[in-house]
């Protein structure tokens, strides 16, 4: 059967009683309520609409295309990438995507819209519940756009989203899974250990105009009681989910959160959340960051306000009570002027303690700053970064040289340097460069270059910048790696090279054009991909743009004819690369390439 591969994205919505937590402020601070959330980042999805049975009229397809408006019962078969279940109209069979919806769920929906191959309904009411239910610890769990999954067992999920690479991989990598080798190419998922408390940086924004469900919204308040310190509701730019717990982020972060929301809003501050239609107001976001002190191994927490203007006299109170929280070490301050909803500030003071925390990977240690890229779930990323290791297989005599693209803060190039002879690391952010220097600094390392620099925008003589490379690490974000990178390393013929991944469609697209080429452009591939392995970095979320994937590959020379190379040093070479761990044990992990034609 076909396998439709839509980019969308699902939540599951679980019927909730009236919650007291959105009727009243004074109820809320009175007791805390549990909440889970992620990135202050809209997304697009639709609230179940409230109907009652009399108002559903179910339809029978006339045709193959559903219309508009029309009511079907559908059973959700499985997820599609980014999450959104997957269904099929009883007769016909046409695709049809609805947010929420989980595998294994009955329900009814409405067709809202139809986009070619398939179409989107909205669920209207749930006959019964999808395979594999838990409940969901957040009472936010139906609301917030972030753990979207909870309801959903974890074993489950990280089987969704397996299924959703090997689809990816073929629909779109051209990888065919009736190759004899497919099932040794496709490692199974690595899951995550930690499934809540694993973020250590979560953004929250102000507002002032709280969100409430439409069976609540005759309760909707005014004036201070609906400002509001959350995450933006699905959907909405202006409309902000006043949370007072995240199941994501550390325990030391949510007393400072719940420490913030027992006092921001009190009249006698003069404080005011930043309105995206009026463009005034002071408070934009809080950003809260978990690092651990290099000496004892505790948490330390950094606070930074992004405000729309430097007064530090408004903040003073809010500082005062929060650096009372024994983990807290920095307090800082992003001013940041522009109309924009991004939490990076023009000017940037520290109210509080240090500028930076710390955080050790890979027995390296790193200094983050407030706008500092880290991943975002330490533990995991440790476990990833010992798989990237492994995968490049350096020999650890320092004779090997890397290029690092997208190379971020350094974190990847650095953990390979004290196995290579030297680390060449590219990335267009300037702060990013910095702190890749400092951190290099830091942790003593003399033998890695970074270099600020546009990789969609390379010249044709960038390689001559750094000596050939022997491993090319690529760690692009989402949109992956434009077409003249990719062609610059076709012409490279790097041995290996360890692609690192956020997004697994556009991962399986680059793939494609490596191993495959692409024939309207005339390019010609030249690699074989030998291992792909998922790593599920976030729990809970189908967001797979938020590094829910890992894919790494590893491009290696072919086997030559010994006949016209014995005796020569290539013969030497790969006789020796052929005996390394690599060959004896195919693959722990990440994707693996081999020249063809070399």
């Amino acid at each position: 059967m076909a396998t439709t591969i839509i980019p969308t994205q699902t939540l599951k919505h679980l019927p909730t009683a009236t919650l007291p937590w959105l009727i009243s402020h004074h109820h809320r601070r009175r007791r805390r309520r549990r909440c889970f959330s992620v990135t202050s980042a809209c997304l697009t999805q639709q609230q179940p609409q409230s109907v009652s049975d009399n108002e559903i009229n179910l339809e029978k397809p006339t045709s193959y295309y559903p219309k508009k408006n029309q009511t079907l019962e559908l059973e959700c078969e499985s997820l599609a990438f980014k999450g959104k279940g997957v269904c099929r109209v009883a007769l016909t069979g046409f695709v049809v995507m609805c947010d929420r919806a989980l595998p294994g769920e009955k329900f009814i929906g409405r067709v809202t819209r139809k986009k070619g191959s398939y179409a989107e309904v909205a669920k209207l009411k749930t006959i019964s519940p999808h395979r594999d239910i838990v409940d969901a610890p957040c009472e936010y769990a139906s609301y917030c756009g972030g753990c979207k999954t909870q309801s959903l067992s974890y074993e489950a999920q990280v089987r969704a989203k397996e299924q959703q690479v090997h689809e990816l991989m073929v629909n779109i990598g051209n990888f065919s899974n009736k190759d004899p080798e497919y099932s040794d190419i496709m490692k199974p998922i690595v899951p995550c250990d930690i499934h809540f408390h694993y973020r250590n940086k979560m953004e929250f924004s102000f507002g002032s105009q709280k969100w409430w469900p439409r069976e609540l919204l005759d309760q909707k308040q005014d004036g201070v009681q609906n400002y509001a310190l959350g995450l933006h509701a699905p959907g909405f730019f202006d409309k902000i989910l006043d949370v007072n717990k995240c199941f994501l982020q550390s325990e030391p972060a949510n007393v400072v959160l719940a420490a913030m929301q027992d006092c921001w809003r009190d009249p006698k501050l003069g404080l005011t959340p930043y309105d995206v239609h009026s463009h005034a107001g002071f408070l934009k976001h809080l950003m809260l960051r978990t690092g651990s002190d290099m000496k004892t191994g505790l948490p330390e927490l950094m606070v930074n306000f992004v405000t729309s203007s430097y007064k530090p006299e408004l903040l003073k109170p809010l500082v005062e009570k929060i650096s009372a929280v024994p983990e807290v070490v920095s307090i800082m301050n992003n001013v940041n002027t522009s109309v924009g909803n991004t939490s990076v500030g023009e000017q940037e003071y520290t109210l509080h303690g240090k500028s930076t925390i710390t955080e050790t990977l890979r027995g390296l240690t790193f200094q983050i700053s407030a706008n500092s890229f880290f991943q975002t779930n330490t533990r995991q990323a440790d476990v990833l970064y010992k798989l990237i290791e492994d995968c490049a297989d350096l020999k650890g005599d320092g004779s090997e040289i890397v290029l690092d693209l997208f190379c971020g803060t350094g974190t990847i190039g650095l953990t390979l340097a004290r196995r290579a002879k030297h680390v060449y690391g590219y990335e267009v952010v300037p702060e990013a460069i910095s702190d890749a220097r400092r951190n290099a600094e830091l942790n003593g390392i003399n033998n890695a270059t970074f270099v600020q620099g546009d990789l969609n925008k390379i010249a044709d003589n960038f390689g001559d910048n750094f000596p050939k490379p022997d491993i090319v690490i690529s760690d692009p974000n989402r949109p992956g790696m434009h077409l003249k990178l990719i062609k610059f390393l076709l012409k490279l013929k790097a041995p290996r090279i360890v692609y690192v991944s956020c997004n697994p469609a556009t991962c399986a697209r680059d793939l494609d054009y490596l191993c495959h080429g692409l024939k309207e452009k005339n390019i010609e591939g030249c690699y074989k991909l030998k291992s792909l392995q998922p790593v599920d970095m976030f729990p809970h979320t189908p967001h797979i743009e938020c590094v829910s994937f890992y894919f790494n590959c590893i491009l290696i020379q072919p086997e030559p004819q010994w006949s016209e190379y014995a005796g020569s040093s290539f013969d030497r070479n790969a006789a020796q690369l052929l005996s390394s761990p690599l060959f004896k044990d195919p693959l722990t992990f990440a994707m693996y390439f081999i020249p063809t034609g070399y």
